[in-house]
């Protein structure tokens, strides 16, 4: 169970669901208009958490500064869309919320005065509706039931609030890069060098050496000697050999890119004393 010392906690924290999966972050927690007690909670949902969704804190947990809600991502982000603007559940609003998480309630009609915070009914088995506080956005302000007016149970200072950007970011799928391969044909032309025979005549004289061999045979007669010539030709042959390996990689490259919003912040103005910025 939620109480209001956990509210600190909570506030601008992540929510996840039954599964653990992420929600978004908690905006504001409301407060029982009769107990005092967390009642709602606000969720950021969408882009850039753009939309609050409500969710109930009967039956949530804090862990390691989480929110935990037993209802899946589905259920919470399709909840009836309530303005937060206006600061306060409305009977009607509250008993539609009720019924969506499927959650009775407790009979009641206090609606929440003064600026500050509080938030819905408790939770339980009746069958009334009650309405809800406005939003708590910082703790319990001063730590005390007052919210922001002057009387017995609040201090003599007044909290200014103010809201501040939250930007996170998400990953999403920006494209695809395929690997492929393919046959192209190409000529290719290289030199290579071959060698061949060719006829010369060569010329002795007769010697002594060589006066046998000339003698050999008829004086006269018709003769005929042949030579076989020889050469070098070309022979092409192919094979397939790796010459390289490829493959896809990512690298991470972090650009800058800006985020406009809109914020409130509250304004002090004083009525009949001069404003000493005592800082």
């Amino acid at each position: 169970m939620i109480t209001t010392q956990d509210i600190t906690t909570i506030i601008g924290s992540n929510a996840v669901d039954n599964d653990g999966d992420k929600l978004g972050k908690v905006g504001q927690v409301y407060l029982d208009d009769q107990t005092g007690r967390p009642e709602w909670a606000t969720i950021s949902t969408g882009l850039f958490g753009t939309s609050e969704t409500f969710v109930p804190l009967t039956e949530a947990s804090v862990d390691d500064g989480i929110l935990r809600v037993p209802y899946e991502k589905a259920k919470v982000k399709d909840a009836p869309r309530v303005d937060t603007d206006q600061g306060h559940l409305s009977p009607d609003e509250e008993a539609e919320l009720y019924r969506y998480y499927g959650i009775g309630s407790d009979t009641g009609t206090g609606t929440g005065t003064g600026t500050g915070t509080g938030t819905g009914t408790g939770t339980g088995t009746g069958t009334g509706t009650g309405t809800a506080g406005h939003p708590e956005t910082d703790s319990n302000r001063h730590g005390t039931v007052g919210r922001d007016t002057s009387g017995p149970t609040t201090d003599d200072a007044m909290t200014r609030s103010e809201e501040q950007l939250r930007v996170d970011t998400e990953q999403v799928e920006a494209g695809r890069a395929r690997l492929r391969k393919y046959v192209v044909t190409e000529n290719v032309t290289t030199t290579v060098p071959v060698a061949h025979e060719e006829v010369r005549i060569e010329r002795e004289p007769i010697t002594d050496a060589n006066v046998g061999d000339a003698m050999d045979g008829p004086a006269i007669s018709e003769e005929e000697h042949e030579v076989v010539l020889h050469a070098e030709r070309p022979v092409v042959d192919k094979e397939a050999v790796p010459v390289e390996r490829v493959r896809l990689g990512t690298e991470t490259v972090t650009d800058q890119e800006s985020v406009t919003d809109s914020v409130r912040k509250e304004q002090i103005d004083t009525d009949g004393v001069a404003d000493r910025d005592r800082r």
